[in-house]
């Protein structure tokens, strides 16, 4: 109660002091519990862009589930970030290039999570571990379950000549000692830009430059970490903003297998897998038919779904909902059809995946604009997508330029929603004849509904028939021409039941619950973590499937809980 009478800002602090306390604690517990680790090769976690001060969801997967196989006698060595990048993505000032990242505090930050850990002989200017200790921390000398190697930063001179008059184009795909650099570098430069379309002046450039020669001095790191430890697997955050993703092609170049995670779709929840975490690849078996005690179960989420009862990642992006007006009926009906067209935050980490038959979101939009002149018939819908204005997260380059830059609000039967305004996208659905959508989540929720989706990138729920998906750029131009003219459109049987098994998965078996130790900061965009006996992690569910996951092979999918296969039995009496 106290802490709430206390400033923003106090209260973050204080919390954070707390937190930082309890992971202090419990990882000063988790050190003193482990056995002695076995005699095998270690499993290798890499930190630099889960978190900057602070306890990031993701922060908190790759710790616990560090803790789960150090608790099991595997043997873990971090490599973790000491002042090791010359511009960290997360860390990056936009209206600043001269502005160094908070490198003391996030530093910190990661001495508090691995208090205990011996750093090793390898790491770059070894930081004193002392300030992250509880004052009550055991006195015991804990097993070394753990390693720790820390990387710092040196320019390195040739690699700076060679880059420093080059213009953008040529610094997006810039090689460097077989490295593709650019290639590593440019989502993330994408993301903390907040647009795909890069202007070449000075302060991209500049930061590009940064990025390049930070991901080449990790690299160099990594290599002597890899040749030290000799891991059976590398654990990522995401793989996509350069510090991963540069570990991650240097491992995979060796033939390491490399887990890359996000959070989950459900509440408190992980994704693991050994593909690219931003497409959420799901592995459904065509054998699988959901009972009635799934569908009951799929279909109570829905409902709250549906109605914007929902968050991921902390976010909850509907804060109210309402229904469609009297003002947008009436001018509905003055057409003969109604298309919705939802779009995509253009910076985000699925689009990279997602622009395989489009070069990017816009340039799909400019063909739906195209069309729209020439089907004064239908009444088209472009519904931002409301994660465009999230605050500390907002795009820019956004659907709403392109709306005034193209004067597409000109065309009488043409509607713009903006992000911030919570129009029932279910409702629109509901009168649509069918929807175009880029990659969003939502054109697998309009699938559910019985609707016709076009589908114009690749999303997470492409790789099973889900929704109708063109190949080529031409191909879809013409589906969406016969849709437009159609009297009625066929949707394949397979469609609705394809979509609701991989919601399903994706829900209820991807998404890997760690809320018994995790519970909402300050923020819901970080987490706290909550004080437990050590070994209640090997019980969790969540912990157990990882396990196995980088241990045997598995496939990361949490097992049916027992709950849903006595409700199953139940229905079916």
């Amino acid at each position: 109660m106290f802490s709430q009478l206390l400033p923003v800002n106090l209260h973050r602090r204080l919390a954070r002091y707390l937190n930082n306390a309890r992971i202090a604690l419990m990882a000063w517990r988790v050190a003193r519990a482990a056995p002695a680790p076995r005699n095998s090769r270690p499993i290798a976690f890499f930190k630099a862009s889960s978190g900057l001060d602070d306890f990031s969801w993701n922060s908190a997967f790759h710790l616990l589930t560090s803790w789960g196989l150090r608790l099991q006698g595997i043997p873990v060595a971090y490599f973790a970030c000491n002042h090791g990048l010359s511009r960290c993505v997360l860390g990056t000032n936009r209206e600043n290039p001269a502005q160094k990242p908070p490198c003391h505090s996030c530093v910190f930050q990661a001495k508090t999570l691995y208090a205990g850990v011996p750093a090793s002989p390898l790491s770059s200017h070894p930081v004193d571990r002392s300030t992250a200790q509880p004052e009550n921390r055991p006195t015991e000398k804990p097993t070394n379950s753990a390693t720790l190697t820390w990387f710092s930063f040196e320019r390195d001179a040739e690699l700076e000549n060679a880059i420093k008059n080059l213009p953008l184009a040529a610094l997006t795909t810039f090689t460097w000692r077989g490295i593709p650099l650019g290639k590593l570098c440019l989502p993330g430069l994408r993301w903390i830009l907040r647009r795909h379309h890069l202007a070449d002046d000075d302060s991209t450039r500049f930061f590009l430059r940064e990025y390049l020669l930070s991901a080449f001095n990790l690299a160099q790191h990594f290599e002597r970490f890899l040749d030290a430890t000799n891991p059976q697997t590398l654990v990522v955050f995401n793989g996509q903003f350069y510090p991963e993703a540069t570990a991650k092609w240097i491992a995979q170049q060796r033939g390491l297998r490399v887990i890359t995670h996000e959070v989950g779709l459900m509440p408190a929840s992980g994704f693991f897998t050994p593909g690219e975490a931003t497409i959420y690849p799901i592995e459904i078996p065509e054998s699988f038919e959901m009972n009635p005690a799934q569908n009951a179960r799929l279909d109570a989420y829905l409902e709250k779904r549906f109605q914007g009862n929902f968050s991921m990642a902390g976010v909850k992006f509907w804060p109210t909902m309402r229904g469609l007006d009297e003002d947008f009926l009436q001018k509905a009906a003055a057409f003969r059809q109604i298309v919705p067209i939802f779009t995509n935050v253009i910076f985000d980490t699925s689009q990279p995946h997602a622009n395989t038959v489009f070069t990017d979101m816009f340039a799909w939009l400019d063909l739906a604009l195209e069309t729209a002149r020439s089907h004064t018939e239908t009444l088209f819908v472009i519904r931002a997508h409301p994660d465009e204005t999230r605050l500390r997260k907002a795009s820019l380059e956004t659907v709403a330029q392109w709306v005034e830059n193209r004067h597409a609000a000109e065309l009488p039967n043409l509607v713009f929603v903006p992000p911030n305004e919570f129009l029932s996208s279910y409702e629109l659905i509901a009168r649509s004849k069918f929807v175009m959508i880029y990659n969003s989540t939502i054109g697998l929720e309009a699938s559910i509904l019985g609707a016709a989706v076009l589908c114009a990138g690749k999303a997470r729920f492409t790789q099973y028939p889900t929704v109708f998906f063109p190949s080529s750029v031409e191909e879809y131009r013409q589906t969406l021409e016969s849709f437009l003219r159609a009297e009625g459109i066929e949707i394949p049987a397979e469609f609705a039941r394809n979509a609701r098994r991989f919601l399903y998965y994706q829900l209820f078996r991807t998404s890997l619950p760690f809320g018994d130790f995790l519970t909402t900061g300050v923020r819901s965009t970080h987490a706290q973590l909550k004080i437990f006996n050590p070994p209640a992690l090997l019980q969790a569910p969540a912990i157990q499937t990882v396990s196995k996951g980088l241990l045997e092979d598995g496939d990361f999918l949490l097992e049916e809980d027992e709950k849903t296969r006595r409700e199953d039995k139940k229905i079916r009496r």
